[in-house]
């Protein structure tokens, strides 16, 4: 082998070794890693809130216009009081006013009441003195849907009734509602009388 040719073989293996790293660099060069996102931690979901129950409303009834006021004279007001079924009667017991429902009858522009042993309204009826004592009857009858009606109220002095013709007539017209025994009979005489009637615009209404 000639000496030429011995140099061109170890210039081909340097040019081999030189080329090497240089192949070798490129391949460990290090691509940048694409950046990986971290899980996503969504929010745990609430369970929504209850809300609070807010109570209906009552349903309205539609309001009827306002009414006029009239005065009714006194024969009216006691046959419209005679005519209703029951009333309310108002009298003092230890300087207080006290109340009483009770039903009624009007005679002879008087009006009736019974009452039992023990009650309230006996022991002030009964233990007056002449001419009685003092007292209020009250009755109405008021639609409230439409507004329209009457009231009338009553003041005079309640006495018991004594006549044994004037109880059997009296016991034999007025039932009491309440079961017990009514053995007292109260009169009231009506000395002031007040009835007013709620009516529709343009003055009183025929009953």
């Amino acid at each position: 082998m000639s000496d030429d040719s011995v140099r061109r073989r170890l210039r081909a293996r340097r040019r081999s070794r030189g080329s090497q790293p240089q192949a070798r660099r490129s391949a460990s060069v290090v691509r940048p890693r694409t950046p990986v996102e971290p899980p996503s931690r969504e929010p745990a979901q609430r369970e929504p809130a209850q809300r609070e129950q807010v109570p209906a409303e009552p349903a309205r009834r539609p309001s009827a216009p306002p009414r006029e006021l009239v005065p009714l004279e006194r024969a009216e007001a006691l046959r419209l009081l005679g005519g209703a079924p029951f009333g309310r009667i108002v009298f003092t017991v230890r300087a207080l006013p006290a109340i009483r429902p009770v039903n009624h009858l009007l005679v002879d522009d008087t009006i009736v009441i019974r009452t039992h042993d023990g009650a309230a309204l006996s022991a002030v009826a009964l233990g007056g003195e002449e001419p009685g004592v003092v007292v209020a009857y009250e009755a109405d009858a008021i639609d409230p849907v439409t507004r329209l009606g009457w009231s009338v109220v009553v003041t005079g002095f309640a006495r018991p009734v004594t006549d044994p013709v004037r109880l059997a007539r009296y016991r034999a017209l007025l039932s009491p509602w309440v079961d017990a025994s009514m053995d007292h009979t109260v009169a009231i005489q009506p000395d002031l009388v007040a009835g007013y009637r709620l009516v529709a615009g343009g003055g009183a209404a025929a009953s």
